[in-house]
């Protein structure tokens, strides 16, 4: 489902080249659960990023579900990111002038009509339901708690059921009992769901939980089991 090869990101300061990733390689195969950690300035951030598209390697080369998106255009890119990948973001990232519900419709709300066949306000309701907040559909980020905002956060990643799923640290900003339950709705949705599951973390807890626990230092996998 994931496969990375010889990915190398170096960024040029003008006194000096900052090596970010060197020569970084492996395969997730479909429906694992894969945990990506290390300290921090090791790189994880920056790999979920190549992996989302989001950002683009010096070198080397990056396939989702088959396509290679490190040779797409940004057109291209935009729609195979629409449809294969959803992401959960550390900060949440919801829209704070539309409600849970649309803040969840939104993904496919950006495909517009001329894409094919979307999933609509249906799509949305289950999902808001499968992570606990029906009778909150209607509320503004500013009126839910931390943990709510990331339980639409994570409803909204699996809007367009997505090939594969990325998430940064997406307990980082709750609480133990929130981030639990976080963590629970994410397995759960990836195993109802079918999604590849990539989680980048510092928590060793969180990552006991994953298939696969792959570990960057300075840049480099220095672990991988």
């Amino acid at each position: 489902m994931i496969r990375v090869r010889s990915l190398v990101k170096t960024i040029d300061t003008g006194t000096h080249r900052v090596e970010i990733l060197r020569d970084i390689s492996f395969d997730v195969p479909a429906s694992q659960v894969l945990a990506v950690m290390g300290p921090s300035g090791s790189g994880k951030s920056t790999l979920l990023g190549m992996l989302a598209g989001l950002d683009w390697p010096t070198s080397g080369s990056v396939a989702i579900d088959g396509v290679e998106i490190t040779s797409l255009d940004e057109d291209a890119l935009a729609e195979v990111r629409g449809r294969k990948i959803g992401f959960v973001f550390q900060a949440y990232q919801l829209i704070p002038t539309l409600t849970a519900l649309e803040n969840v419709l939104l993904p496919a709300e950006m495909l517009g009509a001329g894409n094919g066949v979307r999933p609509g306000p249906s799509r949305a309701r289950a999902l808001l339901e499968s992570v606990g907040l029906s009778d909150r559909r209607d509320h503004y980020p500013a009126q839910l708690s931390g943990g709510e905002q990331q339980r639409v956060a994570v409803a909204r990643a699996f809007m367009m059921q997505p090939s594969v799923l990325l998430a940064d640290e997406p307990t980082g900003n709750l609480d133990s009992e929130n981030g639990n339950h976080v963590l629970e709705l994410l397995l759960k949705l990836n195993r109802d769901e079918g999604a590849t599951l990539v989680l980048v973390t510092h928590d060793r807890e969180l990552a006991s939980h994953a298939d696969r626990t792959i570990t960057l230092k300075d840049g480099r996998i220095v672990g991988d089991a």
